[in-house]
């Protein structure tokens, strides 16, 4: 028989344990791509875009810079983030606040669980079939923006929803009984308090935006041009990742942007948490 204290340390050990491997694995992964990646960070290696030459043994091949598919993955974070937060936050509040357990609002809740189950592949085809062709945008940074958008909308509405659930409901009825209105109770006191939590579903969702590939492949393209307006197609880092390994073009080129992913997706993890951080201690 186990003792409550030798149980208690048990499952002390066992958390951190858990805890501690989490970490081992981040290090190990982001450690491992690093280091035969940063070598082949360069000023010509960011600044120039890629490009088709003909290699006298190999035939086509694409070397240069990864430039233009920087741009392209910036303009698909930029566009997904603009429309899936404000719907995503919208609908949250609409389900945390102001509906009980209806039925519309099992039906909402119940398809944003389908939606994030849906595989990206499919997403891809429904983007690919309603903004690249019903709506005509073609292959382009905005329908493939608009395609991922409606990837994030899951992630985006549950953890705001669960934020602003989590917040105590006495500060709702301090703030109504000092006169505000439920509009004014929800902007001023809910969701500067949920700021933390909504701002997590975010960076969240900028990571998958970085991370898609088949998505973004039916409805951007896979041109290696330089992006310049909303309707211009492009090849976001990701895709150019995957075409670089998967027809082993240069091994090192391939660890070179993957390196290249996780330290933007690091700089823009860090920028959206000080921001929200500073919003935190300014509110409070």
């Amino acid at each position: 028989m186990i003792s409550a204290r030798s149980s208690d340390r048990i499952a002390r050990f066992i958390l951190w344990t858990s805890g501690f491997s989490v970490l081992a694995i981040l290090f190990l992964i982001v450690g491992y791509i690093l280091r035969d990646g940063l070598r082949m960070i360069s000023f010509e290696f960011l600044f120039e875009s890629p490009y088709w030459y003909r290699d006298p043994v190999w035939g086509l091949r694409l070397g240069g810079g990864i430039f233009s598919t920087i741009v392209s993955s910036l303009w698909l974070v930029a566009i997904g983030l603009a429309v899936a937060t404000p719907v995503g936050v919208g609908g949250a509040i609409y389900l945390a606040e102001y509906t009980s357990d209806s039925f519309i609002a099992r039906a909402i809740r119940l398809g944003v669980e389908f939606l994030a189950g849906v595989p990206s592949i499919v997403m891809g085809l429904f983007g690919s079939a309603v903004f690249v062709i019903f709506f005509g945008l073609g292959m382009s940074v905005l329908a493939g923006g608009l395609t991922v958008a409606c990837v994030n909308l899951p992630i985006i509405i549950r953890s705001t929803e669960e934020s602003i659930r989590a917040v105590p409901y006495t500060y709702r009825e301090g703030s109504l009984a000092l006169g505000a209105t439920k509009w004014q109770t929800i902007s001023g006191v809910v969701l500067k308090s949920a700021a933390p939590g909504i701002l997590t579903g975010v960076i969240l969702g900028m990571g998958r935006i970085i991370g898609e590939t088949a998505a973004i492949m039916l409805t951007v393209g896979t041109a290696i041009n330089l992006p310049l307006t909303l309707f211009d197609g492009g090849r976001p880092m990701s895709f150019h990742l995957y075409v670089m390994a998967i027809e082993a073009i240069s091994l090192e080129m391939t660890f070179g942007i993957a390196s290249v992913l996780i330290i933007i997706t690091l700089i823009l993890s860090l920028s959206i948490r000080g921001v929200a951080s500073y919003y935190t201690k300014s509110s409070r």
